[in-house]
């Protein structure tokens, strides 16, 4: 979403994960996903570092001035770190047999419990303020890998907020336009670029 808002031109490989090619694995040992290879000397690895990057050849809604607030910075690290933790527990408990499913959302909840009454401060709209910023893009796809976990389940929690915050952003034209389909990349294909 930050490659698009900033439009920048890149060449789009789509990998599956289960069939890694050669030629990412050369690219990055981390051997997932993301990756930007901006040369043979810069590769980012992280999806923050990514949307850092773009955003620093294009802001057009200034998005970057979040990262001066200590409240952004801090809501990343919990994203990042505590929310992160449960989200992928919540996701596959089945891997994670210590604690049962409801355990790790319960857990993963304490974030919503604080995203909702940040967002009751802001009439709904953005995370910090009064329109959309870099940690609202940086959070949203977390918050979309969680209910798509049990959508029947968030969709009638009281979280209203979030889930107005969820819907705006997941019917954006910004997000729309990220989601296209794409083939699988092979050596042998034309170039894919993205935004096209």
């Amino acid at each position: 979403m930050a490659i698009s808002k900033a439009n920048i031109r890149c060449e789009l490989r789509e990998v599956v994960l289960k069939d890694k090619p050669k030629q990412m694995l050369a690219i990055s040992d981390k051997a997932t996903v993301p990756v930007l290879s901006i040369s043979d000397d810069e590769v980012l690895e992280q999806s923050l570092d990514i949307m850092k990057w773009a955003l620093n050849q294009s802001d057009p809604d200034d998005w970057l001035s979040q990262l001066d607030n200590e409240e952004a910075n801090t809501l990343l690290e919990q994203n990042d770190n505590e929310f992160k933790y449960y989200l992928d527990r919540y996701k596959y408990y089945v891997g994670y047999p210590e604690h049962s499913q409801q355990y790790y959302r319960d857990q993963a909840e304490l974030f919503l419990q604080g995203l909702e009454s940040m967002l009751s401060q802001h009439e709904g709209f953005a995370l910090l303020g009064s329109k959309l910023g870099f940690t609202d893009i940086a959070i949203f796809p977390f918050i979309r890998q969680f209910a798509n976990v049990e959508p029947d389940w968030f969709f009638s929690t009281s979280y209203q907020h979030l889930i107005d915050w969820y819907h705006r952003l997941h019917e954006s034209e910004l997000f729309t336009g990220c989601m296209k389909k794409y083939s699988q990349w092979n050596a042998t294909m034309s170039p894919v670029y993205f935004p096209n």
